[in-house]
């Protein structure tokens, strides 16, 4: 009977599966005013939630919340908004995949994305590290002048063609 019930429960957890929420890359590196793609990857199922967030001590700023299918974009904190794109195609894929545009050095971090089916709850995050970008200081950057014209062919043709006229001049006299 022990046996019998044992293999129910094992049979049940392959036929029903556990949600499980990986992160595709554990760290980012971009430059600021540059854009970066997060994704996480997970075991498709009937998605119920989908909330990803960037860790802080104070409040953790909302990237993207879909519930149920839909998109709750009011739920976004302002810090991204309109910097955060969604790639719904690929979450039939088992994918989420966010889109994050003129990044900030103040966007390294921490990101985590949570993800709610019939099935169980998951999560994962990364780190993205974001480095100020490199200028060159006006005054260091070489100053490009165009370089002076060589007046030697323009002399040796000058030469040549006083030679033929000479020449030219002394055959016509003679």
């Amino acid at each position: 009977m022990i046996s019998r019930f044992l293999l129910l429960m094992a049979l049940s957890c392959c036929v029903c599966g556990t949600l499980v929420v990986n992160v595709a890359h554990t760290s980012y590196q971009a430059e600021e005013n540059q854009d970066v793609t997060l994704e996480w990857t997970f075991t498709p199922k009937q998605l119920v939630y989908v909330f990803c967030d960037k860790l802080t001590n104070n409040k953790n700023p909302v990237l993207f919340h879909l519930h149920e299918g839909v998109e709750i974009s009011e739920s976004q904190d302002e810090e991204f908004s309109g910097r955060v794109q969604f790639d719904k195609d690929v979450l039939r894929e088992g994918r989420i995949r966010l889109h994050v545009s003129s990044l900030r050095t103040e966007d390294s971090g921490w990101y985590r994305c949570k993800v709610k089916s019939n099935s169980g709850v998951s999560l994962d995050q990364c780190h993205l590290t974001v480095t100020a970008a490199v200028h060159e200081p006006e005054s260091q950057r070489p100053i490009l002048r165009p370089e002076p014209e060589d007046p030697t062919p323009v002399l040796t043709g000058f030469i040549i063609g006083m030679m033929i006229w000479i020449m030219y001049s002394e055959q016509v006299r003679a």
